[in-house]
């Protein structure tokens, strides 16, 4: 049964994975239509063509490999020298392999004079080429939205877990009492595990971060503390004592290894799943987002660690970069754990969206092959182009992407050694779950 649930769990992932490169390539489509560009392929996967049907002037198919897609679009480039226009795709690895002046060009029909890429004006180009990361923030919203307002996160709640029966410091990093410790706030007022704290000192309390945030301010006050205890409301009073506390960061989280006097109860909360509101949830989101840009900048600091965990005997950290296979395993292992089918589902939900806002991340570094160099391409002629009416100099023409093919060659071996080394990784060392 646990090895189905596994299974089943990859393939939650992969058919999620499979909608994300779809949405994508859908984002470049609709828009490259929309401007009147010429589509000959809409594909979602690489290597043989598994299925495939004409419609309109569009050829639309599922290949056999679903590592990624793309659209071909006549005119990516503009023509070389002899006047020769390839049809190029949309996405970086199979651009990789393909020359940008291919022998094997298609043959322009009569009226595709008009309907190129590179005859379409920057503002244009810019759309049709942010549209697939587009659709990868909007999906990624969409999934993030559905869980934490859907079906809620585990978080600390207001119910109390245990009530600490003395006050230590929490610097100390002890669990047991000294006879000179004093006893906690908590124990003192009467305040037991299962309470749920409704209100301290008058004050709503709904939500773990903003109680913490009013004990914390209270040190050294007398408050009355309003408790749930198996439905019936009971009022408490507590004497808050001035204790040596973890440090929060502006989003609540505790700073490791920093600490801060600050008020003191004397309790530990109870976890719970705890659905979400949409300030709430926008918040999250928010705090998601700069932790995946911070991942990202940190990308490379971390391939050392990488290395050693996928050739060595380094341990393989919880923030370690993760591939494809990594997060299908990550999400095989979600199938298989001690909890509910509704949070299973989703935790996995969870992963689809955190891979298709790394995919949003990602695809908007400004190098090509990546859509983000293309964007950086358009502006570049946007900018060069209105300076030169500025001056009153003659329009230099549009700007040549094709000229920067070498480095993007090299970028993309780059990112295809990356991708080889978090590959093993995920293989031989993987991120495990608890």
């Amino acid at each position: 049964m646990t090895i189905l649930m596994f299974i089943l769990g990859i393939v939650v992932f992969a058919v999620g994975l499979l909608v994300s490169i779809a949405w994508h390539e859908l984002g470049h489509l609709s828009t490259a239509k929309l401007f009147g560009i010429r589509v000959p392929q809409y594909m979602v996967g690489f290597g043989p063509t598994v299925w495939s049907r004409k419609k309109g002037e569009t050829e639309y198919g599922i290949k056999a490999i679903p590592l990624g897609g793309y659209i071909r679009m006549i005119g990516m480039f503009p023509p070389d020298d002899q006047g020769r226009v390839s049809a190029r795709s949309t996405s970086p690895w199979r651009g990789m392999i393909e020359d940008a002046r291919s022998a094997a060009f298609e043959e322009l029909r009569a009226g595709d004079e008009t309907r190129m890429f590179y005859t379409r004006k920057p503002w244009k180009r810019i759309i049709v080429m942010f549209a697939g990361p587009f659709m990868n923030l909007i999906l990624a919203i969409g999934l993030f939205l559905t869980v934490l307002m859907g079906f809620g996160i585990q978080q600390e709640t207001t119910t109390v877990e245990s009530v600490s029966p003395c006050v230590i410091s929490q610097s100390e990093h002890r669990d047991t009492c000294k006879k000179s410790d004093p006893a906690s706030p908590a124990a003192k007022a009467g305040v037991k595990a299962g309470d749920r704290i409704v209100s301290l000192g008058g004050v709503p309390t709904d939500d773990w971060n903003r109680l913490s945030d009013l004990i914390r301010e209270s040190a050294g006050k007398s408050v009355p503390i309003v408790v749930d205890r198996k439905g019936e409301q009971l009022t408490l009073h507590a004497e808050i004592a001035t204790n040596q506390v973890a440090k929060k960061d502006s989003s609540g989280a505790y700073v490791e290894g920093e600490y801060v006097k600050a008020g003191f109860l004397g309790f530990s909360p109870a976890r719970g799943v705890v659905k979400q509101d949409f300030g709430q949830s926008v918040t999250w989101m928010g705090d998601r987002v700069g932790d995946a840009v911070d991942s990202l900048v940190s990308l490379p600091g971390k391939i050392p660690a990488l290395w050693d965990a996928a050739f060595g005997d380094g341990p393989r950290e919880p923030d370690s970069p993760m591939g494809i296979v990594g997060a299908a395993r990550v999400t095989g292992e979600i199938a298989t754990l001690d909890i509910p089918a509704s949070q299973q589902l989703a935790m996995a939900v969870f992963v689809v969206a955190g891979f298709n806002l790394s995919l949003f991340l990602f695809n908007m570094l400004p190098l090509l092959p990546l859509d983000g160099g293309h964007i950086a391409g358009a502006l570049w002629e946007a900018l060069r182009r209105n300076v030169a009416r500025v001056l009153r100099r003659p329009d230099p023409g549009p700007f040549d992407v094709a000229r920067l093919m070498p480095v993007a060659y090299v970028v993309a071996g780059i990112f295809v050694c990356f991708t080889v080394l978090v590959l093993i990784a995920d293989v031989v060392n993987p991120v495990k779950i608890s």
